[in-house]
């Protein structure tokens, strides 16, 4: 399905008590709904994804996959604050003609769920069978599934958690920092803080990975070598590919967004007092070698959804296990939807 957009020209208020004059969302869909309505999933990306589902998740979502648009009306949105075609940075201030760039308001979680309501309403979808999310895609899921109960069905989660943790908040400060040294990066231009980007995506790579698997696939095997090492080819190699591809602004705002992720926030309760309010039949998957959301972050949500299952992969593929072991997630989230 090609790439569509919802324009919303209702003043969309966010958070932080800014006021945007209407937003757009960039989205896909894949099949066709049902009779019913009852064969909905709907999955919410990660920090720099986009709203092409079946291009980034192909081991899920696609023909014969375990998400199947001949058997489910798939949908996912770019997210409030990104590049890919909703409202953020680069899209255009009706106020001024030119792209908001560093002007654009902050954004939080809960902003970015409240702008997939008003596409789930346009779409007239009342009822999700499946809302899922990895990583940041989860804060969305938990939050969305605290805010329309109603509208949800069963949740899947991966890699994520309750609250952004202190170590996630000191990474995501440190890639700011990264940008903020550059110092285009407040400039009204879209390639502005392009080089501060590539060093947050280098801090970023850290997490994503871990020891073994550079390790095991960035070593050298010339023991004589004093310079141009794998491992460094490797971090520029992914900082260029970002930097081509996603805008530093984007991401400077978008990283803010996960630090205010936090469940209880503002519900007169805490973390597990708000958690034990979710009532959906939920799938949740760590990964063994995740070290930005390792798997405490999970058996905590475990612990207190009531209806909550949970898997732990073995995987040396670190917090990009999610994106990466399809076979072993298809496996697990196949039986939890043939369930009744």
């Amino acid at each position: 399905m090609s790439l569509q957009t919802f324009h919303s020209q209702q003043p969309f208020r966010l958070e932080s008590g800014a006021v945007l004059p209407g937003i757009e969302i960039a989205y896909h869909t894949y099949g066709t709904r049902s009779p019913t309505g009852d064969n909905v999933v709907w999955i919410c990306h990660a920090l720099t994804a986009n709203s092409d589902v079946a291009d980034w998740w192909t081991g899920l979502v696609g023909d014969g996959k375990v998400i199947d648009p001949a058997r489910h009306f798939i949908v996912c949105a770019n997210i409030l604050g990104s590049c890919y075609g909703s409202s953020g940075p680069l899209s255009i201030d009706p106020a001024t003609g030119e792209p908001w760039f560093r002007a654009f308001p902050q954004v939080t979680i809960r902003d970015i769920v409240h702008a997939h309501i008003l596409l789930r309403k346009h779409l007239g979808i009342d009822r999700i069978g499946l809302l899922a999310g990895g990583s940041m895609g989860g804060y969305q899921v938990l939050e969305w599934a605290l805010m329309e109960p109603e509208r949800i069905g069963r949740l899947f989660l991966l890699c994520t958690g309750a609250a952004e943790s202190a170590w996630g908040i000191a990474v995501h400060t440190s890639q700011r920092l990264a940008i903020e040294a550059d110092g285009s990066w407040e400039e009204p231009r879209r390639d502005a803080g392009a080089k501060g980007l590539k060093a947050a995506r280098a801090i970023g790579m850290l997490t994503y990975r871990n020891y073994q698997t550079f390790m095991k696939a960035q070593t050298d095997p010339d023991n004589e070598k004093t310079d141009h090492f794998k491992a460094s080819s490797y971090i520029v190699y992914q900082g260029d590919k970002l930097v081509r591809r996603f805008n530093a602004q984007c991401y400077w705002l978008l990283t803010k967004a996960m630090d205010s992720h936090n469940v209880s926030r503002g519900r007169h309760a805490d973390v597990a007092t708000t958690l034990r309010q979710i009532e959906s039949k939920t799938l949740l998957i760590g990964i063994t070698s995740d070290i930005l959301c390792p798997p405490e972050e999970q058996m905590l949500l475990a612990r207190h959804m009531h209806n909550c299952v949970y898997h732990e992969i073995d995987s040396p593929y670190g917090h990009d296990g999610f994106l990466i072991e399809f076979e072993k997630i298809g496996r697990i989230l196949r039986d939890f939807m043939e369930l009744r």
